[in-house]
Parts: C-alpha cells; structure tokens; sequence
C-alpha cells in the first residue's frame, strides 16, 4: 500500500488549473477538493456554507467576532447562519482543520485556500501553481462562462488581487504566485492541458515514487 500523499495546487483564474488538477486526479486515482471543501467546513461545524463562500478565497475585511477557542466544538443551528458574524480568521480555521483532516485519512489534491501552507508540515506533499498567458485566459474564460474579453479581463485582475492578498495574508512570508513558494510553477500555454498534466504526473510519479492508477 502506497503512503498518502497531498498535491496542492495554487493558480491563475483561467490558467486552467482546476481542469488540470482534475485530469491528475483521474489519472492518479485520487479525490480532488476545490469547492467541496466549503461543504465539509458548513457540515463539521455546523456554520451555514454562506459564511465559507463569502470568504473563501477573498481579501481579509477585518475582524467581526472573536470565537477561537470554538472550534472543536460543534456548533448548531440556524443561528449561526443568520446571527452571527464570523470572521475571516475563524472560517480560515476551521478550513484549515478540514484540510489536515482529509489530508490525514487519504491521499487528494486540494486546489488553493492555502492549503500548501496549511499542509507545510506533512512529510509527502507537492506544491504546483499554473499560470498562463494573459490571451489564453481571456480566451479560457469566455469559451466557459457568458462573459466577453472585456468583463473576463477584468475578473481576472480582481480574482487574482483577491487570491493573492488572501494568500499573502494567511501565509505570511509567503507570496502567491512566486515561483519560490511552490515546488513547481507551470505555464499551461506552453503544453496545453493535455501536455502539462503529463508533465506534473511523471513530476508527481517521480518524486514520490508512485504509480498512476490503472
């Protein structure tokens, strides 16, 4: 039986990162977490998911309450969905617990919410970020979404202001997107998708001395 392991993967909105931590997923035979990872925070803690999602990923906005010293216990009710203001820094610790959590119990790719910093203590993790080329994204994010190059330019900047101060603030001397803070960093434009995640897997395979899923 192989040892767990974890793949965190930081990225450029429309660099195409999810897609690619998806297809390594598939390939290695292991569960990506992007979104769910809000849903197993709402449930393990019993706060509305609303809360998660408006933090998630975004910039600090400052200190609304003061729960730490709550966190291992369970909390209940639709009070703490509508009643009480949580701070960024609660919802970020409670994630964080999420995070060692799964990475405990199997191995899993987690995309962004600074899990590679969350995670900088386990002895078998690989820390990727994807970037792209600017028309690449733009192209990217029209082909999925109904936005046109102009309003997918702009999402851009804003999302990735927001990662990266999110990001930079919770990781301390870290920064987003600095190829020194990861183990890899990969422009996707070069290979495309196809190519870069055969790429990361012989990375993976590599590194970690496993093999990809049958």
């Amino acid at each position: 039986m192989q040892e767990r392991f974890v793949i965190n993967i930081g990225r450029q909105f429309g660099s195409g990162g999810k897609s690619i931590g998806e297809k390594i997923a598939s390939r290695l035979g292991i569960k990506l977490y992007d979104k769910e990872l809000i849903n197993l925070a709402a449930e393990e803690s019993g706060i509305c998911t609303e809360h998660f999602e408006r933090a998630d990923e975004k910039e600090r906005k400052g200190f609304l309450s003061a729960l730490i010293g709550h966190f291992h216990r369970p909390l209940s009710g639709n009070y703490y969905c509508a009643n009480t203001p949580l701070s960024h820094e609660t919802l970020f610790h409670i994630q964080s617990e999420v995070i060692r959590r799964v990475a405990e119990r199997e191995s899993c790719i987690f995309v962004g919410r600074c899990a590679d910093y969350i995670l900088r203590d386990h002895p078998r993790t690989i820390n990727l970020f994807f970037t792209a080329e600017r028309e690449d994204r733009i192209r990217r994010i029209t082909s999925r979404t109904t936005c046109c190059e102009e309003k997918a330019a702009v999402l851009i900047d804003r999302i990735d202001h927001e990662r990266a101060r999110y990001y930079n603030y919770y990781t301390s001397a870290r920064t987003w997107g600095e190829a020194a803070s990861y183990d890899l960093t990969i422009n996707t434009s070069l290979l495309g998708e196809e190519g870069t995640t055969d790429l990361v897997v012989d990375y993976i395979c590599r590194r970690l001395g496993i093999n990809p899923a049958k």
